[in-house]
């Protein structure tokens, strides 16, 4: 969409996000987190892709929501049923299971904004729902896109960083002596493993740009991860660098009015879940390769194995802090 209907739909939302519901959702974060690892804590191997990185974006925009914990299974149903939508294509069935999930989702959120409506909450949604003037059809699209911008793309991210930090752990050792490198190191994760690869954009009138002459209602595809690796912008563009100078420049998250909503909630679950897992879990290892998405557009893993020590407590000594 363009202005001025993008404006009237995406203001209720992002005025939402105020400095106390971000406050509210830093503590929430901090909170799933130390859950989440609870529960590995006991374990010797776990799968980090469903037992942490979907897990803890699905819970933080189930709060969002306002949707009750019992059904924020949900919420990971349908976005790994919904992603292969977004990509080149998709097969038949793959389309058919995403078509039907997002109309299970469409239906759950109308009737999550008819009880909203009549029982007021203070979740993020429930103030758009009872503060906008959102026809109820545009309330349920909203919560939708919520669903699926807060927890594909960050899911991604928390993967990508995991595998990345363990194959780079002169990159870790470096988190670990100065943990405040840790949110430039998110800004590192996302511009070299962009979450999302390509977007596009449809040319309203004919334009050259960069000796390209494009035609008015074609289709221009934009490649994200592409531009993040641009050795114009960023020197060595391949090397993961978490001391980058200018790492936060890349446009993983869009640029402009388009801008990912949920970018700088993003940012936190990142500087926030990775941190309190590697500091869990100190000797964190890989057990076995990694398995990617096969996803062209949206990137990250599907399964990532590791093998997990967790921090003992030692008798006449301090034990570790533990960031929850």
């Amino acid at each position: 969409m363009d202005p001025p209907e993008h404006t009237r739909l995406r203001r209720p939302v992002t005025s939402a996000f105020t400095p106390h519901a971000m406050a509210d959702l830093t503590d929430r974060i901090i909170e799933v987190s130390g859950q989440l690892l609870d529960e590995l804590e006991p374990h010797s191997h776990a799968e980090l892709i469903g037992d942490f990185a979907a897990r803890l974006p699905v819970a933080i925009i189930a709060h969002i929501l306002g949707v009750p914990p019992r059904d924020s299974h949900k919420i990971l149903e349908w976005g790994n049923s919904g992603a292969p939508l977004f990509d080149i294509g998709v097969n038949r069935n793959g389309y058919r299971r995403g078509i039907e999930g997002l109309g299970e989702a469409r239906e759950y959120f109308g009737r999550l904004v008819d009880r909203l409506r009549s029982e007021p909450d203070s979740s993020i949604f429930g103030q758009v729902v009872t503060t906008s003037d959102l026809t109820r059809h545009e309330l349920t699209a909203t919560a939708s896109i919520i669903m699926g911008a807060g927890f594909e793309t960050t899911m991604n991210m928390l993967g990508s960083g995991i595998v990345l930090l363990l194959r780079h752990p002169e990159q870790l050792a470096m988190l670990r002596a100065d943990p405040e490198l840790w949110p430039n190191a998110v800004e590192e994760i996302l511009r070299i493993e962009s979450p999302a690869q390509m977007t596009m954009r449809r040319a309203h009138e004919d334009i050259e740009l960069a000796g390209h002459r494009m035609q008015a209602g074609e289709i221009v595809m934009l490649l994200l991860g592409g531009a993040n690796r641009d050795p114009a912008r960023f020197d060595n563009p391949d090397s993961f660098d978490i001391t980058r100078e200018r790492a936060r420049e890349h446009v993983a998250f869009g640029q402009g009015i388009h801008t990912c909503l949920g970018a700088r909630l993003a940012r936190i679950e990142g500087a926030i879940g990775l941190r309190m897992l590697f500091e869990r879990f100190p000797d964190l290892a890989l057990d076995g390769e990694p398995e990617l998405r096969g996803l062209a557009v949206l990137r990250g893993f599907d399964r990532i194995p590791v093998q997990l020590s967790p921090i003992r407590t030692c008798p006449m000594s301090i034990s570790p802090t533990r960031s929850r």
